[in-house]
């Protein structure tokens, strides 16, 4: 039960039972919000005790609520508009004290990211970025500061980095024309999704070289492409994607390739420090006169 969420709810309300119905109803009309309630708070809104939203997932086929709130978050994801953003936002952080409740749903983003994460991937894929022969990064919208973030820390340890720019489709393919067997693309895609990684990880695919999503589930448009698959938790604590936990995500692959590469590095640094001192630059902790 993925894109077809709704219409799957929609074909079941007339077989169901009186409180199911309501839940359904509910749901269909409101996922926006009855993604981000508890069971209580859903069982409240429609009329129903909380067993009875639980039940309720238990008949769609999932292991309990959290299951089912999971795939409605899923679904939801790439779905709302700004507006439904800002909703959603105001409804759930009314009255709070909205810099605890941010940063505290930051912190148990990259908690849960940590408990889920595929160690074994996450090393795999450092193997195969020390040694590619090119690596390409692409992330649109949001994804972008990933991406140059990623990308600015790569520059530093590898020669043959490549940020992928997508204003438009021609000029993306433009930049990726020359991609084959011995590189790797690294797509950063969370929603709202972006049609251009998607398209960027096909074209990298049919060339022969290795894709690494970095990506929010295995639901992502661009997960169904991958070699390597990284996810990190990308839920919306506001109208804004939080991306602190991709961000950590990242941080660590930056740390891990950098230590496999540990000697480049550590000459590239002394380079840049002569250089520096040479041209009597200043150094990155003073101000620019």
């Amino acid at each position: 039960m993925q894109n077809n969420l709704l219409n799957r709810l929609e074909e079941m309300i007339p077989e169901l039972s009186k409180g199911h119905k309501k839940i359904a109803q509910y749901i269909t009309e409101h996922y926006d919000k009855a993604a981000f309630m508890t069971a209580s708070k859903l069982g409240s809104i429609v009329g129903v005790s909380e067993s009875t939203v639980v039940r309720f997932a238990t008949e769609l086929g999932y292991e309990g609520y959290p299951e089912l709130q999971k795939a409605l978050k899923e679904f939801t994801g790439n779905k709302l508009t700004t507006v439904q953003r800002m909703n959603v936002m105001n409804d759930r952080l009314a009255g709070e004290d909205v810099l605890s409740k941010v940063m505290n749903f930051d912190v148990d983003q990259i908690r849960r990211t940590l408990e889920s994460i595929d160690k074994d991937e996450f090393y795999r894929t450092v193997d195969l970025l020390a040694e590619a022969e090119n690596i390409y990064v692409i992330g649109a919208r949001s994804a972008s500061v990933l991406a140059r973030f990623l990308v600015f820390y790569f520059n530093i340890m590898f020669d043959n980095v490549k940020i992928v720019h997508t204003t438009g489709t021609a000029d993306m393919f433009e930049q990726i024309l020359n991609i084959g067997e011995r590189d790797v693309m690294i797509g950063i895609s969370f929603p709202r999704y972006s049609k251009y990684t998607v398209k960027a990880f096909e074209f990298a695919k049919e060339n022969g070289a290795k894709v690494v999503a970095i990506t929010d589930s295995r639901m992502s448009p661009i997960a169904s492409h991958a070699d390597y698959l990284l996810l990190a938790r990308s839920e919306m604590a506001s109208f804004a994607d939080s991306l602190v936990a991709p961000m950590s995500l990242i941080n660590a692959l930056i740390t891990a390739v950098s230590m496999r590469k540990k000697d480049y590095v550590s000459d590239n640094y002394k380079r840049l420090e002569h250089i520096r001192e040479k041209y009597e630059l200043p150094d990155n902790s003073e101000e620019q006169e």
